[in-house]
């Protein structure tokens, strides 16, 4: 389980790290990552995690097809801010994804009252939901999307710690930073695009 998740890590930080460049390779290495954290959330009974890591799966092969469309050689997709009613709807969809998978961990585990009255569903769901977000946005290549990975790594490495994933929260760490630096460094980049159009 430990090289399992030292894999899973190692996929994780390259992909961030290729995300905060806006290198495609975020997707290949991301798919890596997402399918080792499937088995690896499982295992650690973190459901809504294992669960959203299979949308994860989903979102990174849409994202390659969309970060790899290209007209005259230029790529279709630029980095760009969110609109006001993009805001309204990425957070009711947080809401509402958010309050369903913390009901269904609540009802699936309703036998397990250690789990289901601890922190841990509440907290699985946050950022699963967040998570889920993000990964939305990056696809579309929005600003936005650090803001997600910002929050969703701040929740994440306690929860992680608190199930003895101590690699994984250290990933969430190094993530952290990594999504700090991807927001500055799209934002000057789209601050440069603004400027030379």
């Amino acid at each position: 389980m430990k090289i399992i998740e030292l894999v899973a890590v190692v996929f994780g930080i390259l992909s961030v790290w290729f995300a905060s460049r806006e290198s495609i390779r975020v997707f290949p290495t991301g798919i890596i990552n997402v399918l080792l954290f499937i088995y690896i959330f499982f295992i650690a009974r973190l459901y809504a995690n294992a669960g959203i890591n299979v949308l994860y799966l989903i979102t990174n092969i849409y994202g390659w097809y969309n970060w790899s469309r290209k007209i005259d050689d230029k790529n279709v997709l630029e980095i760009s801010r969110t609109t006001a009613r993009q805001n309204t709807y990425i957070i009711l969809f947080a809401a509402v994804f958010y309050i369903s998978v913390l009901l269904l961990l609540r009802w699936y585990n309703k036998s397990d009252l250690t789990y289901v009255n601890s922190y841990v569903p509440w907290m699985d769901a946050m950022n699963s939901s967040l998570f889920l977000c993000a990964t939305i946005l990056m696809t579309k290549k929005k600003l936005e999307n650090w803001i997600f990975w910002i929050l969703g790594n701040v929740i994440s490495i306690p929860i992680t710690i608190s199930q003895g994933l101590y690699m994984t929260s250290f990933q969430y760490l190094v993530f952290l930073f990594l999504a700090i630096s991807g927001y500055v460094g799209w934002k000057k980049k789209l601050q440069s695009i603004k400027v030379s159009e």
